[in-house]
């Protein structure tokens, strides 16, 4: 399984970081994860063909993570997809993205592909989708709207996503024993947001094997990592193109 960091800002970051998105890349299957920009783009600079994308994630309604999805959707058309595309998300943020969609006339917009809405429940350990050896689960975690973390499960490792989140017990669940979790560090604001030392305690806890740090803010640096990296010492910003496999360890 190959992650690839689309984006790794918040929604105020720095001039080298988009909003935070991530494509998940295993077999045949490419899901990508949030479309706060132009996720298409971002696809392509990583070598990504987004026109083969299995599945889209909308972890939740905030607009540096859906405010780019009528884009995806006419550059999918643009790009000659026919066939249906499967959405996923908790319910209030797939009615946040039709909506969205609907502001656009695409009446004359002939052959666009159908889109297929399928809620996710926001329950711990909640089925998103299953294809060939990769399974997907959500866990609800604490942001101000509904919002999900993701939990990619294959025969070969495990990686874990917090999405935005305050430092919370689900997203200890969420990457227990993972190869990679993916977290969060916006800084620490309780019921919104986690800061690198939250989320190096987060990864300690869990069990995991590397900590990636994205939703990075304005400032992030690694003169800001040292606490984080005592905690937790396999600690590092991610950066937008990053390409991250996520294997478990030889025997």
């Amino acid at each position: 399984m190959t992650v690839h960091l689309l984006g790794t800002g918040s929604a105020n970051a720095g001039p080298d970081r988009t909003t935070t998105m991530l494509a998940v890349e295993h077999g045949d299957q490419l899901v990508l994860v949030d479309c706060g920009a132009d996720a298409v783009q971002r696809m392509l600079a990583s070598g990504l063909d987004p026109a083969v994308i299995t599945a889209v994630v909308l972890t939740h309604e905030h607009p540096d993570h859906i405010s780019g999805y009528p884009l995806l959707i006419e550059k999918l058309w643009l790009l000659g997809r026919t066939a249906p595309i499967h959405i996923y998300g908790p319910p209030s943020t797939l009615d946040k993205a039709q909506a969205l969609f609907a502001v656009y006339d695409t009446s004359k917009w002939d052959g666009l592909p159908e889109r297929r809405f399928h809620p996710v429940a926001l329950e711990p350990g909640v089925k998103v989708l299953s294809a060939d050896d990769l399974t997907v689960t959500a866990m609800p975690v604490d942001h101000p709207v509904p919002t999900i973390g993701l939990r990619f499960e294959t025969a070969g490792g495990v990686l874990a996503y917090s999405c935005d989140t305050a430092r919370c017990d689900a997203v200890t669940a969420l990457a227990d024993g993972a190869d990679v979790l993916i977290h969060e560090a916006t800084g620490s604001l309780a019921g919104v947001h986690s800061s690198p030392e939250e989320a190096a305690h987060a990864a300690r806890q869990s069990g995991a094997r590397r900590l990636v740090l994205v939703h990075a803010p304005y400032d992030a640096s690694d003169e800001g990592l040292e606490e984080a990296r005592e905690t937790f010492a396999e600690t590092a910003w991610g950066h937008d193109g990053d390409r991250i496999e996520v294997t478990q360890p030889k025997q």
